[in-house]
């Protein structure tokens, strides 16, 4: 395997098309074909799918990882030598509310690295690891203490969810000293989103409620206040919402705390360490994770 048609394979998995991944190599389409395709007969397997974007097969992801290691490993020996490695991008897995709050600071540590590149890929923390079984990425944060083959956990923090409306809302749904939980319009993220259905399923409710979806974290939040339903929000985007009464905590008990873990290559490098210095720097303010 050499380095040049591993650099190609990650340049099609990561940019979708054999010309994207042509131009972000300075190279033609066909010298990128040709070297996926040494690498295929070299290997005996199919690595990536002709399709659009082109993904990598199961045997492909498993180069993906190491063509990852091998190229950041080699940047971070130019340097070393004192030969002037180039950018070299870490791609990270985050979950959209952890990247609308604590997650920021990392953001601004990583401007201010000449020699990395940051490429965020914004996943539910349920299925983040998923990325890292795929190659796709250098690290996760992720409810999954399981390491993935090849990566360490470490424990970051608990993020608390608190169920909340707008207070028009509430007051048009109150049922005694309750809520009409099972027609009160309610939010969710996305189709991974289990947050509110775990909330109904926990008190009772079996039937479906009226469901919008909003895939945005601050627009989430948005809609909330809005009125457009009730749903699960992270404590720290609530900001004095509670205490003005703009918006009303639905019940005290049913707040979920949702533990995060930092699942990251065991392979230790300078930048991996810097990335990982920097997540848990910006996790200092999430609460303990409780032990089983």
């Amino acid at each position: 395997m050499h380095l040049d048609q591993l650099r190609a394979l990650l340049a099609v998995v990561d940019h979708g098309t054999f010309d994207a991944a042509a131009r972000s190599l300075h190279v033609t389409p066909s010298a990128v074909s040709q070297r996926i395709k040494g690498l295929e007969r070299d290997t005996g397997r199919v690595l990536v799918e002709r399709a659009t974007p082109c993904r990598a097969t199961p045997a492909g992801e498993t180069l993906v990882r190491a063509a990852r290691q091998m190229v950041l490993l080699e940047e971070d020996v130019r340097l070393e030598l004192g030969e002037g490695g180039g950018a070299v991008d870490l791609p990270v897995a985050v979950n959209a509310d952890s990247l609308a709050t604590w997650f920021e600071p990392v953001l601004g540590v990583a401007a201010g690295w000449t020699d990395t590149r940051l490429q965020l890929e914004v996943e539910d923390e349920e299925y983040s690891a998923d990325h890292l079984r795929r190659g796709g990425v250098v690290g996760a944060v992720t409810a999954d203490p399981v390491p993935v083959a090849g990566c360490r956990t470490e424990a970051l923090g608990a993020m608390r969810y608190l169920p909340v409306a707008s207070a028009a809302l509430a007051d048009r749904y109150a049922l005694g000293r309750g809520y009409a939980w099972s027609t009160m319009p309610v939010l969710r993220f996305n189709t991974k989103d289990a947050l509110q259905t775990g909330v109904l399923h926990d008190l009772g409710v079996t039937s479906s409620p009226p469901t919008s979806q909003v895939p945005s974290s601050q627009g989430f939040v948005a809609a909330v206040r809005a009125g457009l339903g009730w749903a699960m929000v992270p404590e720290t985007q609530l900001g004095d919402d509670l205490e003005t009464g703009r918006l009303v905590l639905l019940r005290s008990r049913a707040h979920r705390d949702v533990p995060l873990y930092w699942q990251v290559w065991t392979l230790q490098t300078p930048r991996i360490t810097r990335l990982s210095v920097a997540v848990h720097g910006a996790a200092r303010g999430l609460r303990p994770v409780r032990r089983p």
